[in-house]
């Protein structure tokens, strides 16, 4: 396999640039949301996970495409569910119970969306992350006021 350590092999630069440029203004928006709402995680993991899982994507695809061993096999589709079970850890850390009510679920739920739009713009569907961003945005931005005082009330006697 040959490898050049300086510049992409499949992707130009700009296709590289634009497809991480993607993912941080795209996290970027879901991560000010939530840091504007005051919510228990800023923006900055929301731009790092989602521009790291683009590089990963970006790397993968420039290892598929320039492995020349027949008996080396890439599978992108293992990498990325890796990256998503990963992701998924840290979101975790975003929730917290306090009595009978889990907090941050949204923000756990943001920081793995956060990581699918990473990688999605690494495959290069900018697109696609554009939807689901404005998707995203739309969805935490309608239900503020539905979820903005919940806690659960639940009787111990029942």
């Amino acid at each position: 396999m040959e490898t050049d350590a300086f510049h992409p092999g499949h992707l130009t630069f700009l296709e590289a640039l634009l497809r991480m440029g993607g993912a941080l203004v795209l996290s970027l928006s879901l991560g000010i949301e939530r840091f504007l709402r005051k919510k228990p995680i800023d923006f900055r993991p929301f731009v790092i996970i989602s521009v790291a899982s683009c590089a990963l994507s970006i790397g993968i695809i420039e290892l598929a495409y320039g492995t020349t061993d027949g008996t080396m096999s890439v599978d992108p589709g293992r990498v990325l569910s890796g990256v998503m079970s990963g992701i998924g850890f840290i979101g975790a850390g975003a929730l917290f119970r306090e009595d009978k009510t889990v907090y941050g679920a949204g923000s756990a739920a943001s920081i793995w969306a956060s990581g699918a739009i990473g990688l999605i713009c690494g495959l290069g569907f900018l697109w696609l992350s554009g939807i689901l961003t404005i998707t995203l945005l739309a969805v935490l931005l309608i239900s503020r006021p539905f979820t903005q005082d919940y806690t659960i009330n639940i009787n111990d006697d029942d």
